[in-house]
């Protein structure tokens, strides 16, 4: 190690320790212990161009112990690396600026309190909740090798990146970690690391009150090629264990490297936890330990500027220039793969992809809206080649399996298939969703509606980072019957809609399915969840109704009162759509006038004008019912103080399905009981047995 490596790294720790005491708040423990693993791999190691932060070739590092993040926002101002809009168009200013590290974790800083993918650039994944950036980071690993094997040709070896995760003992407690790394042994993600800073302190004290397990035994366990670093101060040993990982073929890489929660060795000031300030005299003390002017905050040495400009950026840019001839090259060989990738970068979608979408006919039998979902994801699937995804070990229930031919299965020995197989791992399932959407492919996975719980913290993320992820749900109800109240979502269509960034979707009849699909394949920036049903709803016939277009809008009028003015609203999604309908029938023919407005999503309604929303629901109109087999939570603000909701308001029951409905009231003789009590003022309803 030379003079200026101990002084960039050292100068490293003294930017972590100032923005942590100027803010009062955050963790110096990790970033003084790390500094020394952080540089080497940047400097050594990885290929990284500041200057272009998005190139799509470039290694990518993920922040997993998130709360670390000062030391990713000195590594970034150190290495100049360069803003990006939202445009993908590179800026002329730093992503994190020195008056950034200044205002750490403060209001309009670009260096939050954690890594945000939408705020910084060059962050490549938001992380925090502890487990979820190494979790992503296979997700990462997955579109690395997925692109490689669609896009490489002979003499245009355009995808070989690799990813690193610098993860901490709690997120190897994490059981999202535990999912994602027996997921990648699996798949044998060989350009996968990694490192694991063992330095045995959590919050509540030294490890050793809750965590003993062989860490390192149990990565081998699952298939892991494991080296280790005895101290994360020997720069020496950290590039071997870091070439130990490039030379492997085979497997993906755990690194772990034993450090200390402070200085790098336990000196007179080292923090009594990791998410303390060391206080100003902490402060000078390590200063004067690490050789930094005591009474200079946020000092960088021009030399040190010059040290990451000579390392990571000229070996980034150099690295990344050569690609971009290579790239050249392949437009003149391979235009058609060139266009894709052009689109995958923009996340566009190819020329008349909406062609493939079919149209249903009416059918009073129907379909499942998981079955009539699975179909127009394989005709899309076949316009849109980067179209990828599988599901929690359930695709024959979720229907999500690609059975075109050439759609073939992901595995160790066939990158190139469409098919993912996660196994029953729902947590990693959707975090390794999160981190294909943040290679820029479009990714899908599926499982139970019950079972989105198990992957709350992964969807969340993708509503954070605006990435447009296909979260899809079936068995949406208690239509699943007999498999009784632990299989019965009711809760969570509630919890789904209160995140924010998120479409939720839950389509009445084929045709709305297609109409779902329409507006998600070409989102952007948002994901969204299909929220879809086991049991068969009527195809209803467009001729009769409104077209299922207005999926589009969220909401729209999809049966009318003949005289276009109502006398009561019913309002539905899903499968109680058709029981707004038959209600409908049976108050016609007592002379009262309702209107049907199904709400396959209510945040696209709500983003409409004003104007379009009273059109649907007239303010003059108070007698309205809300029908949905789920929580009522939120129904209030469609119905109105003087409406009614038919929904849920305990857990189910084991028994077939047309029991339930009679159980918990999802009938349109009670529907249109409640709304014929509305509408003469009789009393207000019950809100029954569900």
């Amino acid at each position: 190690m030379t003079d200026l490596d101990t002084l960039s790294i050292n100068t490293i720790r003294g930017l972590c320790v100032d923005a942590v005491q100027k803010a009062n708040s955050g963790h110096p423990g990790t970033p003084l212990g790390m500094a020394p693993v952080a540089y080497t791999l940047w400097q050594r190691f990885l290929r990284f161009d500041p200057d272009d932060p998005i190139w799509p070739n470039r290694d990518r590092f993920v922040l997993s112990e998130g709360h670390a993040s000062a030391l990713l926002w000195s590594l970034f101002h150190l290495s100049g690396v360069r803003a990006v809009d939202p445009d993908y168009e590179i800026l002329g200013h730093q992503a994190v600026t020195l008056d950034d590290l200044k205002t750490f974790r403060q209001l309009g800083s670009h260096a939050p309190g954690h890594p945000e993918y939408h705020l910084t650039s060059g962050v490549e994944s938001t992380t925090g909740p502890l487990g979820q950036g190494v979790a992503t980071s296979v997700g990462m690993a997955i579109g690395g090798r997925w692109l490689a094997a669609r896009y490489n040709r002979e003499g245009f070896r355009l995808f070989d990146f690799d990813v690193y995760a610098l993860a901490g003992d709690g997120c190897m407690m994490e059981g999202v970690s535990s999912e994602a790394a027996s997921l990648a042994g699996h798949l044998g993600l060989d350009n996968l690391c990694w490192i694991y800073d063992s330095n045995r302190v959590t919050i509540e004290g030294h490890t050793g009150i809750t965590f003993t397990e062989d860490v390192a035994a149990r990565f081998i366990a699952y298939g892991w090629n494991v080296t280790t670093v005895a101290d994360a101060n020997d720069l020496d040993q950290v590039s071997r264990a870091l070439h130990t990982f490039r030379a492997e073929h085979e497997r993906p890489t755990l690194v772990v490297v034993h450090s200390h929660i402070g200085y790098g060795s336990p000196v007179e000031g080292t923090p009594k936890a990791h998410g303390e300030p060391l206080g100003p005299d902490g402060v000078r003390a390590a200063k004067r330990f690490f050789g930094l002017p005591e009474d200079v905050d946020f000092h960088v040495p021009p030399e040190v500027y010059d040290c990451f400009a000579r390392g990571v950026k000229e070996r980034g840019g150099e690295a990344r220039a050569a690609w971009a001839v290579t790239l050249q090259a392949y437009r003149q060989a391979h235009p058609g793969l060139a266009d894709e990738l052009d689109r995958i970068q923009r996340r566009e979608l190819p020329d008349g992809w909406e062609d493939a979408l079919p149209v249903f006919p009416p059918d009073p039998k129907g379909l499942a809206t998981r079955d009539s979902s699975g179909r127009v994801l394989n005709a899309l699937a076949q316009a849109i080649p980067w179209l990828v995804g599988g599901s929690a070990d359930l695709s024959p229930s979720t229907k999500t399996h690609l059975s075109f031919e050439g759609a073939g299965d992901f595995q160790p020995d066939e990158p190139g298939g469409r098919n993912l197989h996660f196994g029953v791992r729902e947590h990693a399932s959707a975090a390794a969703a999160n981190g294909l959407a943040l290679t820029k492919l479009r990714p899908f996975w599926s499982g139970f509606l019950i079972f989105s719980d198990y992957a709350r913290g992964a969807i969340r993320l993708s509503a954070l980072m605006e990435i447009p992820v296909l979260h899809i749900f079936t068995h949406d109800s208690i239509g699943v019957g007999e498999d009784g109240p632990t299989h019965q979502p009711v809760e969570q269509l509630a919890a789904l809609r209160a995140t924010p960034g998120l479409l939720v979707f839950r389509p009445a009849d084929a045709n709305e399915v297609v109409e779902t699909w329409r507006v998600v394949a070409g989102l952007r920036h948002e994901p969204a969840a299909l929220v879809l049903s086991r049991q068969a709803l009527p195809t209803l016939d467009r001729s009769r109704y409104a077209a299922a277009s207005g999926v589009a809008r969220g909401a729209y009028v999809l049966a009318d009162a003949p005289s276009g003015d109502p006398d009561v609203i019913l309002l539905a999604t899903g499968s109680e759509v058709s029981i707004a309908l038959a209600a409908r029938d049976d108050l016609a023919g007592e002379g009262i006038d309702a209107r049907v407005v199904s709400m396959p999503c209510w945040e696209l309604f709500d983003r409409q004008p004003r104007e379009y929303r009273d059109l649907v629901l007239p303010p003059s109109v108070k007698a309205r019912v809300a029908i949905e087999q789920a929580s009522t939570l939120g129904w209030d603000r469609y119905v109105g103080d003087g409406g009614a909701v038919v929904g849920m308001h305990t857990f189910g029951a084991s028994a077939p399905l047309k029991q339930l409905l009679t159980k918990f009231g999802f009938t349109p003789e009670r529907v249109a009981g409640i709304a014929r009590e509305l509408v003469t003022g009789a009393h207000a309803p019950d809100p029954g047995p569900g």
